[in-house]
């Protein structure tokens, strides 16, 4: 994973120097990622365009129909909010004022329109910060010609001074400063305060039922979308009561690819998070990039080694120090400057991992869950010591009462409740410190994974008839309630230590994860096994009965999988061609199918066939794909965002005056108020079908709604 070159002489001194610094880096990512913007011309009616960064910064890039245009902001002399110019005078929106910005360049106008006041801050503070900084810079070269010393005004003092984020659109009131002078930025909407611009970097879109179309093939569709579309902060009522969610999260940040993923380094290649599946009765969902079991709270690692929780608050499991529920992802203050590069949640608690291997625990201590040595529950992150002081480690998981903790060395610690042998002491103690596994001690763990009362792990045996033929091979080993056959021992009976399963001697493991009542563990040569309760179809083999380990085939019989991850009851899986399987309890949509059916056996998730998939992840009753950004393209402008057919002479091309992708008239006849880029939001606009049923919904969950 790529680094900067202070970060790794410091491991764990965060890339941001503060909340101004990392704001104005995450709009720049947000850039990068781009977005339809209703853009003015000299010429005809304004249009909706797909703006980006590019990927040095220096160049604002868009499509004019099929033409690709370009303004190299170097050549932009300063940024102006509102509708000042005389091209935005020619059809005047003063509704709109503080979503209007333009780029003064030689002697013409850039005049663009942002979808609401969240997209905007983001737009104008990121180009704002890269104009300054390219006058910055062309001011000390012209210095240092003249023999003047530039000091004073280094590229990180000349940001803080002239941060974009001081009042971007020339209004006072949106600032706010708490009582250390730091300062935070209201969001749109009257919502409460949030730091910087948080929640512009991380915006949903819900849909009641997870369709087929929810993950839209067009690329262009990674632009951020707002969830208080309409001008409105009405879709929180319209997330209320909904039994299925499916949902999708859009992070400004590159995310770090899992470390149980297939190595590959994409660079700066950014990332998008899809997520599908159940959420709870007011919104709040779970899940994240990493192994997640949180059933009703989130977690997620940037690339830049940013952690961000959201969800239900309970016992302090966030992280941010309040007893209150986080709608969207929330920087957790208290490792803002510690570089993380791990996560896992489980029911009551989070485990955080810095670069350094340090480990970090908070929410629920009951039983020790924390590590440590106590039962206070913790609201904030704190490091765990005693036993794992000094120690370097390498990977975590979480079941609902209790942690398992891998270190560099091979060590296998546990720690939480002990019920039913979970922690592998030989006992069905608690601990409420970190306590190694006596039983592998002299072996090396490679990876371990916590079920609900069971834990297993990879465990590297030498193997071989002769000293010159020993070669090292990883096992696995699974201890706790043998219940339904979920160790693979072909009994019920419960194990207090780590036992070799004796039916799955033969193959070499690299992963292993756990569910509720089941196991699941990947060879290295891309094979899986699955072992324990049958009752949804979960162990995906319709002949298995779950009383001995059962290989995978069916669809997977000829993919390499390279990565997996277990829900409570439901399991997906990646392969080498970056497709995504899932398979068994299909309740809420978790598998991504459109329907909430049972599998029993893989099946192919069509919606992601056009995306590049680096990893996933499953909560308890959901499912997670992180995914390469792709860029849009004058061939996606030819056809319709949503049918996917090409324009032609019939088959004419609209804008959706809500999300401002093109579409057919057969994908976007229908017409809605509120639309969020419409010129008059009380006068019915064209919008396409899946923003026409979200604006329907947010106006039938809006008692302030009034229907004009």
């Amino acid at each position: 994973m790529s680094r900067n070159g202070d970060r790794m002489s410091n491991p764990d001194v965060g890339r941001a120097g503060g909340p101004v610094e990392r704001d104005i880096e995450q709009a720049i990512t947000a850039l990068k990622k781009g977005a339809h913007l209703l853009k003015y011309g000299r010429r005809g009616k304004p249009k909706f365009c797909p703006f980006r960064l590019s990927n040095d910064e220096s160049i604002l890039i868009w499509f004019s129909g099929k033409e690709e245009k370009h303004l190299k902001l170097s050549h932009v002399s300063r940024i102006i909010s509102g509708q000042r110019t005389p091209i935005f005078q020619r059809y005047p929106r003063p509704e709109k004022e503080y979503q209007s910005f333009s780029l003064i360049y030689n002697d013409r106008s850039l005049d663009l329109i942002c979808k609401d006041k969240e997209e905007a801050e983001v737009w104008f503070s990121g180009l704002k910060a890269l104009i300054s900084r390219g006058h910055q810079r062309k001011w000390r070269t012209e210095s240092r010609s003249d023999g003047i010393s530039s000091g004073a005004t280094s590229p990180r003092t000349y940001t803080r001074r002239s941060s974009p984020l001081n009042s971007p659109f020339g209004s006072g009131d949106s600032m706010q400063k708490d009582g250390a002078g730091q300062l935070r930025l209201h969001s749109p909407y009257d919502s409460p305060p949030k730091n910087g611009l948080d929640k512009a970097f991380s915006d949903v879109i819900l849909y009641a039922v997870p369709p087929k179309g929810f993950f839209p093939s067009d690329p262009a569709t990674a632009s951020v979308h707002s969830i208080s579309s309409g001008g409105s902060d009405g879709m929180h009522g319209h997330m209320k009561g909904m039994g299925v969610d499916a949902f999708r999260v859009s992070l400004s940040s590159a995310v770090s690819s899992s470390s149980q993923g297939s190595g590959h380094d994409d660079g700066d290649a950014l990332g998008d998070v899809f997520m599908w599946g159940e959420g709870t009765g007011d919104g709040i969902i779970g899940g994240g990039p990493y192994k997640l079991c949180g059933g009703r709270h989130a977690a997620l690692v940037t690339k830049q080694g940013e952690i961000f929780s959201w969800g239900e608050e309970s016992g302090g499991r966030l992280g941010h120090g309040v007893d209150s529920d986080v709608l969207h992802p929330k920087l957790i203050d208290a490792l803002g400057n510690t570089n993380i590069e791990l996560v896992a949640c489980g029911e009551y608690h989070s485990c955080a991992v810095t670069l350094s291997g340090d480990l970090y625990t908070w929410g629920e201590g009951h039983f020790g869950l924390l590590g440590h040595g106590n039962e206070v529950s913790h609201w904030v992150p704190k490091r765990v010591n005693g036993p794992l002081e000094g120690i370097h480690v390498s990977s975590i998981s979480c079941g609902p009462w209790h942690t398992a903790v891998v270190t560099s060395a091979g060590q296998l610690f546990t720690f939480g409740d002990g019920t039913f042998g979970v922690l592998g002491h030989g006992d069905r103690e608690s601990v409420s410190k970190p306590r190694e596994v006596e039983s592998l001690k002299g072996l090396r763990t490679v990876r371990a994974a916590c079920g609900v009362w069971h834990t297993a792990a990879v465990v590297e045996v030498m193997v071989g008839s002769s000293s010159s033929s020993n070669c090292s091979s990883g096992k696995l080993f699974t201890w706790g309630d043998g219940d339904k056959g979920r160790l693979g021992h072909g009994d019920k009976e419960s194990k207090l230590v780590p036992t070799c399963v004796a039916a799955l001697v033969e193959p070499n493991f690299c992963q292993v994860a756990c569910g509720h009542s089941m196991t699941v563990a990947l060879t290295t040569s891309g094979h899986i096994y699955t072992m324990g309760s049958p009752v949804y179809g979960q162990l995906g083999n319709p002949q298995a009965d779950g009383k001995l380990p059962s290989r995978v085939e069916g669809k997977l019989g000829k993919s390499f999988v390279e990565e997996i991850a277990c829900g409570a009851y439901h399991v997906a899986v990646l392969t080498s061609r970056t497709e995504v399987y899932t398979w068994g309890k299909g309740a809420n949509g978790r598998l991504g199918h459109g329907d909430a059916d049972d599998r029993n056996s893989p099946t192919l998730v069509e919606a992601l066939k056009d995306k590049q998939v680096k990893s996933i992840a499953c909560g308890t009753n959901f499912t997670a794909a992180i995914c390469l950004h792709k860029w849009v393209s004058g061939v996606d402008q030819s056809m319709c965002s949503g049918c996917r057919l090409p324009f032609n002479f019939k088959r004419k091309r609209h804008n959706c005056y809500n999300c401002g992708l093109v579409f057919c008239h057969s994908c976007s006849s229908k017409k809605s108020l509120r639309a969020s880029m419409a010129p008059n939001p009380n006068k019915p606009y064209r919008v396409c079908d899946n923003c026409f049923s979200k604006l329907k919904k947010a106006m039938e969950t809006d008692t302030s709604f009034i229907h004009l």
